[in-house]
């Protein structure tokens, strides 16, 4: 790591053309096509493995072991919204239209989430990642990112918390699950245009309704209510965890820098070392500057591109962010900390301290 320097509010660049020489290397060798077989296979596994998920959680019963059963729901229902995350990022088929009703169908009626409420938040996300005014998931109502957000906590509880956030990030993910059921909800019965509104509250409603019917009805309401905590609380834990370590801690942009593509998405992301197993918890994530630059890349493919992407930027003296994931989680936890506390400026960045020469 580099000493930590400001980020200036103009940063000089060689135009775009550093982009579309790295593109053209990445298409020239393949890595843009399609992985067919691998995205069909996950397809028909997939109601296949929640079906046979449904018969364990229905044969195990009235047992306090369900809430093991809860934690594999969770997991479960992360790893099918990390494959919407692909459909949704056009990773699977040639045809939008393919894309945005599979994930549509994964989103709301697989994980009871919309769809259209996801896709307007995470393509302001990646158009502008960490930026200040244009990036939605650094405008949290808990979690303070900048001075500016933490002294806007006016109230004494709110100001309490904020200033030991690094504390109680990991436990209100835990809340992470009830709140992308929540604001989905709220989003498409808001009175804005919302494509397909109407399949959106029907996918929604059988799959919310009808998985709390199913679990009160095989369970007693105390055992009921312990595997839905259980299973909601881990669900939004995973997500938020895999979400997490990918941006937090790194460039916050202010609304005045201008950056050309290559460096807006690579500057502001992080990469997770950690091999097979990480890239399969991860759900691909792990590869976040890969999959900024190349968000239509398919996951198989992100593996193969980051060396790539790696060396390109080495050459181009671009700062390329890589951590184990433990360390990762360390980064964003004192980052968060010492902006609760006041006692750091946003715009000190551990990455960009060769920024003033380019």
């Amino acid at each position: 790591m580099t000493t930590p320097t400001r980020v200036a509010t103009r940063v000089r660049s060689t135009g775009p053309s550093d982009f579309t020489e790295l593109s053209a290397r990445i298409q020239a060798m393949g890595l843009m096509r399609r992985r067919y077989g691998y995205y069909w296979t996950k397809l028909a596994l997939t109601p296949i493995v929640l079906a046979a998920a449904i018969v364990l959680f229905i044969r195990v019963g009235e047992s306090w072991w369900q809430l093991l059963v809860a934690a594999g729901f969770a997991v479960l229902f992360t790893q099918i919204a990390f494959l919407g995350h692909d459909a949704a990022h056009r990773q699977i088929f040639a045809s939008g239209t393919w894309n945005d009703w599979t994930s549509l169908i994964i989103a709301d009626l697989f994980i009871g989430m919309s769809y259209g409420w996801w896709r307007h938040k995470h393509t302001r996300h990646h158009a502008n990642p960490n930026k200040q005014g244009a990036d939605p998931d650094i405008e949290l109502p808990v979690i303070s990112f900048t001075p500016e957000q933490a002294a806007r906590r006016r109230n004494p509880v709110t100001r309490w918390l904020v200033s030991h956030q690094g504390a109680f990030f990991f436990p209100i993910l835990l809340l992470e699950g009830v709140s992308l059921h929540a604001s989905g909800i709220a989003r498409v019965l808001h009175r804005d245009h919302v494509d397909r509104r109407w399949v959106e509250i029907v996918f929604i409603t059988l799959r919310l309704g009808g998985f709390i019917a199913l679990v009160f009805i095989v369970l007693s309401p105390g055992l009921a209510v312990a595997f839905l905590a259980v299973q909601l609380g881990l669900f939004g834990f995973y997500m938020g965890a895999s979400f997490a370590p990918n941006h937090k801690g790194m460039p916050m942009v202010p609304a005045t820098l201008k950056l050309d593509f290559l460096r807006r998405q690579t500057l502001m992301s992080r990469n997770i070392r950690g091999g097979p197993v990480v890239d399969t918890l991860m759900g691909g994530l792990n590869y976040q500057i890969e999959h900024h630059l190349f968000p239509s890349m398919p996951r198989p493919h992100l593996r193969h591109a980051a060396p790539i992407v790696r060396a390109y930027c080495k050459r181009l003296d671009i700062p390329y962010t890589e951590t184990g994931l433990m360390q990762s989680y360390g980064i964003v936890l004192r980052y968060i900390n010492r902006v609760g506390l006041g006692e750091r400026d946003p715009f000190d960045c551990p990455l960009v301290a060769q920024r003033r020469a380019i």
